[in-house]
């Protein structure tokens, strides 16, 4: 038997205050399912952020790989709030997947690393300080966002020393590295710059958690 069932998701950022709600849309028992991903700011600050996501088929009884897949900077992270969570999780018996590959500058994420990703029920992308400088990085979020959107995956942002609102619009300590960025790529895939902003926007746009002096 056909069911329908209509839920928004949407966040609203003013002055500091968050507000959310949130839309899903299920048109079959085949679990197809259609969302969008956008934001938007007035010229009072107002940013609205929202994320949907389309052709979710993936069952209750799909068995993950991983719990938790865990995004982060190296050079920011790797020594301290990464390894401290990574070590958490474990000592819970959350069974985590850390990348700590060592990778030269332009080197994408393998094929390998993104099923790892999309094999996970949850992933926590930890934005820090130089997070948007690696393409590593930013891939990899476009590849967590696309779980979110496409298979309903879990997903908690940390905010770890940086201003979330200068992740969510790609400003302030994030602006630099994406100006660096549209210079590298407007001439063989002007696109991928895009990519990775909406994607980050969605993702910054969750509910999280702001780590500073904590």
């Amino acid at each position: 038997m056909d069911e329908e069932r209509t839920t928004r998701t949407a966040l609203n950022i003013v002055n500091g205050e968050a507000t959310t709600t949130t839309d899903l849309n299920i048109l079959d028992e085949e679990g197809t399912t259609e969302i969008a991903c956008s934001s938007n700011e007035d010229e009072e600050g107002t940013t609205a952020a929202a994320c949907s996501w389309n052709h979710f088929d993936r069952t209750q009884s799909y068995r993950y790989r991983y719990d938790v897949f865990i995004s982060f900077r190296g050079v920011d992270t790797r020594d301290t709030f990464a390894d401290h969570l990574y070590a958490h999780l474990t000592r819970k018996g959350i069974f985590t997947f850390k990348d700590d590959q060592q990778l030269q500058k332009g080197e994408s994420i393998s094929l390998q690393l993104r099923q790892a990703i999309q094999d996970s029920r949850v992933s926590i992308v930890v934005f820090s300080k130089d997070y948007a400088a690696s393409t590593w990085c930013l891939d990899e979020m476009t590849v967590i966002a696309e779980c979110l959107t496409k298979l309903k995956q879990i997903v908690l942002p940390v905010f770890y020393y940086v201003d979330p609102s200068h992740v969510r619009k790609q400003n302030g300590m994030y602006k630099k590295a994406f100006v660096l960025h549209t210079e590298t790529f407007k001439h063989f895939d002007p696109q991928k710059v895009d990519r990775w902003k909406r994607a980050m926007t969605c993702l910054a746009g969750l509910a999280g958690w702001d780590v500073t002096d904590k």
